[in-house]
Formats: structure tokens, C-alpha cells, sequence
């Protein structure tokens, strides 16, 4: 019984890429069994800038007059226990290692279910006489996810803790297994077609390679160049897209009108926003004037963007509580691994933590990423694996 918390835990970490509703019956009876065998619980230090979130949540909806309409929101806090789950239930590097594992694996066979969608979609468009690239823009793959942003999301920070695995991980057991799946997952997140993922993996690994091997980095532009120049399923032209996108299709124009819409609601409600939920119902309202009211094909709920549409949801003070718990937690592992000998076996799961963090935080730029459950759920589980991995080392030092 006294283990029972740990494989819970564990188990809802790795179903975080594979099944959200699966990740959060797990979650609940994580935090059943840690009552139950009256564990103790391990608060990291982010918890009260977290917190302060939270509240500056609540008070934003109750400031903005739509309290209720802000309840999914609110409901999102249970996401958050992620974290002191993982903290207060996995003890050691070795546990650590099993979850990593599973990532690794859930992420393979999301990948390989995400690569027969495509195969599909695209022996579909050629019996249709259809041009690909217009086809697939909105129709992209998912693997086990519902959206194409979500697969791309998880599997981008699962590619970073793959390739952590493999460049920094003393134990060599699992190497080319681990190679092959981060092909499978690389391939997948390449096919999905989301522009911000790929430059947030490309960051995220950039960094680790740097640290790995310098030289490498050259790989990335490399790599790169020849997609740009072979143009394989059309990536290259999607690549293109970010400075010559095909009309409407490609949503710059949409993502450009979401940010200036942002910024007139940060300027109307600087402090706590226009509320929770309240971005959709009311964006009409803040269209600047040079805008048409006939707005862009697009998703118009959310900003596609977390440092602008927190602020504008929620004001600016709880936007950067919320970049305070991130900016913490890369400060706490960057600082810890340079305290480490270079063969630490907490070392891989600190930089594979940076890396994600790094990745997140440029998909962020275009993405609502961190409000997405499974995305994060899965970040937080990662931050968590982070800290754990910080408390062994500190014991051992």
C-alpha cells in the first residue's frame, strides 16, 4: 500500500500524451492514495507564485462581473495538482526514469497512429485531385490527441526528454530503442505542420545539443535547409508560410489581429483583465478601429498566444505570477545542473527539463499552449520530475 502513490503517480504522468480522461482519474486517485497512506506531501518552491495565480484567477473573475462564465477556467486548478503529485509521490531518479520511459513509448505509438493518419489523408488527396498542401493545412494529423496543436505540443516536449535520455542519461540499456523513437516522434511532430512547434523544438534541442556536443547545433540549419530545399509533403512551402503565407489559410493575418486585440484589452484592464472566459464573448469589442469587422477565417476564443492573452484575460499581475512559476523552475534546474559532476544520472532529466521549458515557452508565442489540460498536464509532470531530480541531487551533494 505504502507504494501505491508512486505507481498512481507514475501511471498519470505517462497517460498525460495518451488520454487526458485516463491522466485524470489517475490524477484523483494519486491524491486518494497519498491521503490514504497519510504520505507526506513536498511543496517546491513555486507554489506560492502559483498560488498568487490562482487568486489573481479568482479576483479577475469576479471583477469582470462574469464570475460563473469563468468556471472551466477555475476548474483547471485540479490540472495543477500535477505537479505536488509527482513531487510528493516519485522519490528517486530511478522512478524518474520508468515515467520517462513510458513518455517515450506513449509518444511512439501517438506518433506511429499520427504517421497512418497521414499516409491516409494523403492517398486521399491525390485520389481526389486535390492540391496537398491546401487539403491538409486544416485537416492535419492527431495521433491519440483531439487537435493537431495538442499532438504537437506533447510530442515536442517528449522529443525533448527522448533526446535528454539520450545524450545525458548514464544508463545506456535503452540507447537505440530510444533513438528509434525519437525518429518515429520526430517525423510526426515534422508531418503535423505547426510552424510554432517546430521552432520550439528546435530551441529546446538546440540547447541540448549545445550542451551535449557544440558542433552539432549546425545540424538544425542543416537539417533545415535541405527540408526547405527538397520541399517533402510541401514542408518546405509550409515553412515558407510563416513570411509568405497562402491567404487566410496559413492564419498569420488571424494571429497578427488576436495580439492587437490583446494589447487594447491590456490597456483597458491592466490589472485584472477583461475575466476568465471572457476573451471570445467580448473580442469584438476591442478590435481597433483600423481593423475590418470582417474578420480572418480563424479561431477567435483565445489570443494564440500566453503572455498576451493571460494579461488580457486576467490582467498583468496574474500573467506574470504565471511566468514567475516557469521562470523559478528553469532557474532552479539551470543552476542545479551546473552544481552536478558531468556523470550525475540527475543531470539528463534537469537538461531534458530545461529543454521542454525552453520549447514551451517559444510555442507560446503562438499558441495557447499551457491552458491546453494535456499539454499541461504533461509540463507540470516534467517540472515535477524536475524538482525530484533536484532534491536527489541536493541529498546526495
Amino acid at each position: 500500500m505504502s507504494q501505491l502513490p508512486l505507481y498512481l503517480a507514475g501511471a498519470a504522468a505517462v497517460a498525460a500524451p495518451i488520454s487526458i480522461a485516463a491522466c485524470q482519474i489517475l490524477m484523483g486517485a494519486t491524491a486518494v492514495a497519498l491521503i490514504g497512506t497519510r504520505s507526506r506531501w513536498r511543496l517546491p518552491p513555486v507554489w506560492i507564485p502559483l498560488a498568487l495565480f490562482m487568486i489573481g484567477t479568482l479576483l479577475s473573475g469576479a471583477a469582470s462581473g462574469h464570475f460563473r462564465a469563468g468556471f472551466p477556467q477555475y476548474k483547471k486548478f485540479i490540472v495543477y495538482v500535477m505537479l505536488f503529485l509527482i513531487t510528493s509521490a516519485i522519490a528517486s531518479m530511478q522512478q524518474v526514469k520508468w515515467i520517462a520511459l513510458g513518455w517515450a513509448a506513449g509518444a511512439t505509438l501517438s506518433s506511429a497512429w499520427a504517421l497512418n493518419q497521414f499516409s491516409n489523408k494523403y492517398q486521399d488527396a491525390v485520389e481526389a485531385n486535390q492540391d496537398f498542401y491546401r487539403a491538409y493545412v486544416a485537416n492535419r494529423i492527431t495521433g491519440f490527441a483531439n487537435h493537431w496543436m495538442t499532438f504537437s505540443g506533447e510530442m515536442m516536449m517528449v522529443l525533448m526528454i527522448i533526446a535528454a535520455l539520450v545524450f545525458f542519461a548514464p544508463f545506456k540499456k535503452w540507447t537505440w530503442w530510444l533513438v528509434g523513437a525519437g525518429a518515429v516522434v520526430s517525423v510526426a511532430l515534422v508531418l503535423a505542420y505547426t510552424r510554432i512547434m517546430w521552432l520550439g523544438a528546435a530551441v529546446g534541442g538546440a540547447y541540448l545539443l549545445w550542451v551535449w556536443k557544440k558542433w552539432t547545433v549546425l545540424a538544425i540549419p542543416v537539417l533545415a535547409g535541405l527540408v526547405l530545399l527538397a520541399n517533402p509533403f510541401g514542408l518546405g512551402e509550409r515553412a515558407i508560410s510563416a513570411f509568405r503565407p497562402h491567404g487566410e489559410m496559413d492564419s498569420n493575418q488571424h494571429r497578427v489581429i488576436t495580439r492587437r486585440v490583446g494589447w487594447e484589452m491590456i490597456k483597458a484592464h491592466p490589472l485584472l483583465g477583461v475575466g476568465p472566459q471572457q476573451v471570445g464573448p467580448q473580442f469584438r469589442n476591442y478590435l481597433p478601429a483600423d481593423l475590418s469587422k470582417k474578420l480572418p477565417e480563424g479561431y477567435y476564443e483565445h489570443l494564440h498566444n500566453i503572455y498576451i492573452h493571460y494579461a488580457a484575460e486576467r490582467g498583468i499581475p496574474t500573467m506574470l505570477a504565471l511566468m514567475f512559476v516557469i521562470a523559478r523552475a528553469l532557474w532552479d534546474f539551470a543552476r542545479g545542473v551546473r552544481r552536478l559532476a558531468p556523470d550525475a544520472q540527475q543531470r539528463w532529466m534537469l537538461h531534458g527539463a530545461i529543454a521542454v521549458i525552453l520549447a514551451i515557452l517559444v510555442g507560446g508565442w503562438s499558441e495557447y499552449n499551457i491552458n491546453d489540460s494535456e499539454v499541461l498536464s504533461m509540463f507540470l509532470a516534467v517540472l515535477g520530475c524536475g524538482y525530484v531530480a533536484l532534491w536527489e541531487a541536493d541529498k546526495h551533494a
